[in-house]
């Protein structure tokens, strides 16, 4: 009987969210493939129990901000050339770089000068779409195939002549199981028709500094035009006391929650959500919670960052849909008032209430959030390249 040649499939990673997409994606591929797989290159915890042996230490690498970048790089370069030189050493039939692209494209580019043979494939496209549109052409070079997370990210790679296939964001797996949300309104004393809102300043320091202020005092005009109003506020360990504090002097009693599963049941639970702008806008939209999205940054940041996007919108709901459904108020339309307002008609059977729901049931369909796990999804796009 001829045996099958195992393939071998290269996956580097730079921080723990790529992990645990490496550690799914491997996964996937195992239960997939018809023919044995080695795994090899850079990764964490979740890439190693699949069977992946890092040929150094993640947390080398998983580094953010000027400050802690600057001191470590000349341990990143080291590293980067280490990558480099495993792939044009031990010829993997391909390799694909997750996330973290300052470091996984620095990578990529590297092995494709001195390894041309070699597909690579870029799991989760950066955000060329929105700063560094040439960034995009530059790709076909070296990127064989992007694995999108967003519906609309195919069109635009496909626009500059690179290879995108569509797999799924992994906010997929964080809806709400079902019954969850009444669940949680059951464990907290919450009528199933009693108005909850969902709170969410971010989970940065300065992010609660600069927003849980303005929250607070939309919450206390809310609470005096919104009967029998409750408030959830999910929170992380490191800013949890600074929230505490925050909130202390808020006009409703407020749910602390800290636990992955209980937030997860806070979003099937909520009326509506008042949101820092972020990811967290996609899962809410995917859980089908209207929302109001804010942000304000100091100044001359916010400043700079709304003059270089080169999109309509910082909400990934509306960048999907392709049109304004969700409201966002950014730096000086950040205020309790606006933010209140944008809320009140969401937390009450509205005309805007019904139209936001039913364009997140579009979110959804869009996004297929019933249909194959992205993970699955992933597996079968490197899969056809091998």
């Amino acid at each position: 009987m001829e045996q099958v040649r195992p393939r071998h499939v290269m996956l580097v990673a730079g921080e723990t969210s790529g992990d645990a997409l490496g550690g799914e994606l491997m996964a996937a591929m195992k239960n997939i493939a018809d023919f044995p797989i080695v795994f090899s290159g850079v990764g964490g915890e979740a890439m190693e129990k699949q069977g992946l042996s890092s040929i150094f230490p993640m947390t080398d690498i998983a580094v953010m901000g000027p400050r802690e970048i600057i001191p470590r790089l000349p341990l990143i370069f080291r590293r980067i050339w280490q990558t480099v030189r495993h792939a044009t050493e031990v010829r993997p039939d391909i390799v694909v770089v997750i996330d973290s692209p300052e470091f996984t494209h620095m990578v990529a580019k590297r092995i494709a000068r001195r390894t041309p043979e070699i597909p690579i494939v870029d799991y989760v496209l950066p955000s060329v779409w929105a700063w560094r549109q040439g960034r995009a052409r530059a790709m076909r070079k070296y990127i064989r195939r992007v694995l999108a997370l967003l519906p609309f990210e195919p069109a635009f790679l496909r626009s500059v002549g690179v290879d995108c296939v569509y797999v799924g964001h992994p906010a997929i797996h964080r809806v709400p199981e079902k019954g969850a949300g009444d669940r949680f309104r059951q464990a907290h004393g919450i009528d199933g028709t009693q108005p909850l809102l969902l709170v969410l300043p971010g989970s940065r320091v300065n992010e609660v500094k600069h927003l849980l202020p303005i929250f607070g005092e939309a919450v206390r005009k809310l609470a005096g035009e919104v009967p029998d109003l409750r408030v959830v506020l999910p929170t992380v360990p490191h800013v949890r006391q600074l929230v505490e504090q925050a909130i202390a002097d808020w006009p409703v009693d407020v749910i602390l929650v800290q636990d992955e599963m209980e937030k997860r049941a806070a979003f099937g639970a909520a009326t509506a959500a008042l949101a820092a702008s972020g990811t967290v806008a996609l899962e809410l939209g995917l859980a089908r919670v209207p929302m109001v999205i804010a942000y304000r940054a100091e100044a001359l940041v916010g400043w700079f960052a709304l003059s270089v996007l080169k999109i309509p919108s910082v909400v990934l709901v509306n960048l999907i849909l392709d049109r304004p459904s969700v409201r966002e108020y950014l730096q000086s339309r950040c205020t309790a008032e606006d933010l209140a307002e944008g809320l009140q008609v969401l937390l009450k059977e509205t005309a805007e209430r019904r139209r936001a729901l039913a364009d997140l049931d579009e979110l959804r369909a869009r996004m297929d959030v019933d249909g194959e796990q992205p993970s699955y999804r992933a597996a079968k796009a490197v899969l056809e390249l091998l």
